[in-house]
C-alpha cells in the first residue's frame, strides 16, 4: 500500500503530510522543485506534473493518488493528464480535490476546470473520492491581523468557511480508507463546509471583535477587487479569482446541514469554528509581538 500526495508543498498538502505521517501511512510526496518545503522525514519523488515521463515514473508503484492542481491557466489539461496516467499505472483509487458550486460557478476558469475533471472521473469510472471543499478560513486572516483590513469581497449573501485542517483530515480519512481496501470503491463525493456561514458584514465585526479595533473592508466592488488583485497576481489568475467572487455574489456558497452532519460523524468531532480560527491568528501576533519585544 503506498499513496502519493501531488500538491503536498501547498496550503491543503502541507497538512494532509503531516496527517499521513501521524496515522503511519507509507506516502511519498511529489515534488518539482527539490528544494521544496517538505518536512525532513517525509519521502519525496521528483517529477513534473506536466512531464508526462516523469508522471509516469512518479505513479509507478503507488495504488493511492492524491490530486490537487494549482490555479493556473493549464489547470484541466494537468488534471486529465494526471488522471490518464493514474488509471494507466494503474492506481487502485485517486482522492481528488475540486471545489464547492464547481458545477455552478462554470463562468469561473478554475471552477469550471474542476467539474470538468469531476466529468472525467464519472465518464470513465475511475476510482474516486471527489472533495467539494468550501472556501477556506485561511484565506483571511494574515491580511486581517497584519493590516486591519478584511481584503475578500465575500460579499453579503454568505459562504460556509471551513478550516483546511480540517479539510486536510477528510481528505486524510479518504486515502486511508482507499489505500487499506483490498481493492477499488465506488465513486463518492464528499462536500466540505464548516458550521458558520459569513458574510462580509459578520466577517467584518467579528473580525473587529477580535481584534479589538474597527477592521476596515475596501466593499463589494468586484472591478476595484479585481485591480486589486492585478497588483499582486497575474491578470488572468486576479480575473479568475474576481469570477469566484461574482459566483459568490450571485448563489452564495451555503453547505447544507446534512452535509456538516457527515462531517461531524466522519471526524468523530466538531468542525472547527470560524470564530476560534480568528481567535488562533490573534493570540498567535499578540505572542510575535511579545516575542519581539522581549
Amino acid at each position: 500500500m503506498s499513496i502519493l500526495v501531488v500538491g503536498s508543498s501547498g496550503t491543503v498538502g502541507s497538512e494532509i503530510i503531516k496527517l499521513l505521517a501521524l496515522r503511519g501511512a507509507d506516502f511519498s510526496a511529489l515534488v518539482q522543485n527539490p528544494k521544496a518545503k517538505v518536512p525532513n522525514d517525509v519521502k519525496t519523488i521528483q517529477g513534473d506534473i506536466t512531464e508526462i515521463s516523469s508522471m509516469r515514473a512518479a505513479l509507478r508503484g503507488i495504488d493511492t493518488l492524491f490530486l490537487l492542481n494549482p490555479v493556473v491557466p493549464d489547470e484541466l489539461n494537468r488534471a486529465l493528464l494526471t488522471l490518464d496516467l493514474a488509471l494507466e499505472a494503474p492506481v487502485k483509487g485517486v482522492v481528488y480535490l475540486s471545489m464547492f458550486h464547481a458545477d455552478v460557478f462554470l463562468d469561473c476558469p478554475h471552477a469550471c476546470a474542476k467539474y470538468a475533471t469531476e466529468l472525467m472521473i464519472h465518464k470513465l469510472q475511475v476510482p474516486a473520492t471527489i472533495l467539494r471543499p468550501n472556501y477556506f478560513f485561511q484565506n483571511d486572516g494574515k491580511t486581517v491581523v497584519e493590516k486591519g483590513e478584511y481584503p475578500m469581497p465575500i460579499g453579503p449573501r454568505g459562504v460556509s468557511m471551513v478550516d483546511v485542517r480540517d479539510i486536510a483530515e477528510v481528505a486524510a480519512v479518504a486515502l486511508m480508507k482507499r489505500d487499506q481496501s483490498p481493492g477499488p470503491l465506488p465513486i463518492e463525493t464528499i462536500e466540505i463546509h464548516g458550521p458558520d456561514v459569513i458574510n462580509s458584514e459578520s466577517a467584518i465585526a467579528l473580525w473587529s471583535e477580535v481584534l479589538g479595533k474597527k477592521v476596515r473592508y475596501p466593499g463589494d466592488d468586484l472591478h476595484e477587487a479585481e485591480r486589486r488583485f492585478s497588483a499582486l497576481m497575474p491578470s488572468a489568475m486576479a480575473y479568475d479569482i474576481v469570477a469566484m467572487y461574482q459566483g459568490f455574489h450571485k448563489y452564495g456558497m451555503i453547505g447544507s446541514r446534512d452535509a456538516i452532519d457527515r462531517l461531524t460523524a466522519l471526524l468523530g468531532r466538531p468542525l472547527r469554528t470560524y470564530r476560534a480560527y480568528a481567535e488562533e491568528c490573534a493570540d498567535a501576533a499578540a505572542h510575535r509581538r511579545e516575542k519581539s519585544a522581549a
